[in-house]
């Protein structure tokens, strides 16, 4: 998966992305591609996550740029698109009288599988999300994490090619949460299926998904392979010792080689180019002053998530022009897709 370019690879591809509803900006030219395996879709609240997924299923058509999913312009290719993936929505809409079984065999049914295949589909899907025992119970009588699960189950029962799930993990415990992420992984690295997962939460990115876009103010602050987007902010800490204009030398003489200097608790953060260690280690004996510290570090994600959102300009930050970004989707159209061709 890759940031600004697009992968032979890729599944879904969003080049030049924008978007408004009203006169609120909600993206601003967003440019990312999604591959194989988990793939994290970060943002704060209101960033526009799921505005764009209502994009990459064809419920809402861009205002400028291109969405290709499997090749396919989903705003005029909608039911062929929607045929090959599963959605999980952030909220729950699921009648509470209807068996689980019932309820994901309908989806089935609505993706064009026949009936007793999708009964069939149905009930290994809720095997394999942990339910196959509670199937016939009514939905109703379920806990939050079991109707998480069956919106899972929706999801997977047609055996799509792209699962595209909105906070799959909203309102869960964290033993719902931890069962939850397990589940996602294996759909995304046992099963082969390619996954966009979009989630506020940093730890569960980190944990299941192979890469991550992060969505900041409107646009794509940053998007890569976990390892690429920690390498991003990969550098070295330092720690000085000598006397406050020593010291103050010392940063000014490693800021003057191109190095981009910034405060870590006791110390500073030091990236730039390669060969930093022999720069940095000059430019501070130079000057007289003593190094306490000086070793490699790689940033967490949290920090590449909140580095990169500083810097985005807030004219385009929807947080800042009143409602919320993100909406509630419409439902998919009623009629059925025909079956997705073999692959």
């Amino acid at each position: 998966m890759t940031g600004g370019m697009m992968s032979d690879a890729a599944v879904i591809e969003v080049t030049n992305v924008v978007k408004r509803w009203g006169s609120t900006p909600v993206l601003g030219g967003a440019t990312f591609s999604v591959g194989p395996g988990v793939t994290g879709l970060l943002g704060a609240n209101g960033a526009g996550k799921t505005t764009l997924i209502g994009m990459i299923l064809g419920l809402t058509p861009p205002d400028g740029g291109t969405i290709r999913v499997f090749g396919l312009d989903p705003t005029t290719a909608g039911p062929d698109v929607r045929a090959r993936l599963g959605y999980s929505p952030e909220h729950h809409l699921l009648p509470p009288d209807v068996k689980a079984v019932d309820l994901v065999r309908h989806v089935a049914e609505i993706h064009g599988l026949p009936r007793q295949e999708a009964t069939n589909r149905a009930s290994d899907a809720l095997w394999q999300v942990g339910l196959g025992e509670e199937r016939g119970r009514p939905v109703g009588t379920m806990s939050t994490g079991q109707r998480q699960r069956i919106k899972l189950a929706q999801a997977l029962a047609h055996d799509p090619y792209l699962m595209v799930l909105d906070e799959p993990t909203d309102g869960l415990d964290p033993v719902q949460r931890d069962a939850m992420l397990e589940l996602i992984h294996r759909v995304g690295h046992e099963f082969g299926i390619t996954v966009l997962i979009s989630s506020h939460l940093l730890e569960e990115v980190e944990r299941i998904c192979d890469a991550a876009v992060i969505l900041a103010g409107g646009v794509v602050a940053a998007a890569g392979t976990l390892d690429e987007l920690r390498g991003s902010g990969e550098g070295l800490m330092l720690e000085l010792d000598g006397d406050a204009p020593t010291i103050e030398a010392a940063l000014t003489a490693i800021h003057a080689t191109g190095a981009e200097i910034r405060t870590a608790g006791r110390g500073y953060l030091v990236s730039g180019p390669e060969g930093l260690f022999t720069t940095v280690r000059d430019a501070v004996a130079s000057t007289g002053a003593g190094i306490r510290r000086l070793g490699r570090r790689t940033v967490s994600l949290e920090e590449v998530f909140l580095g990169v959102g500083a810097g985005v300009d807030p004219a385009l930050d929807p947080r800042r022009q009143g409602p919320s970004a993100d909406t509630t989707l419409p439902l998919p159209p009623a009629q059925a897709p025909q079956p997705p061709p073999p692959p």
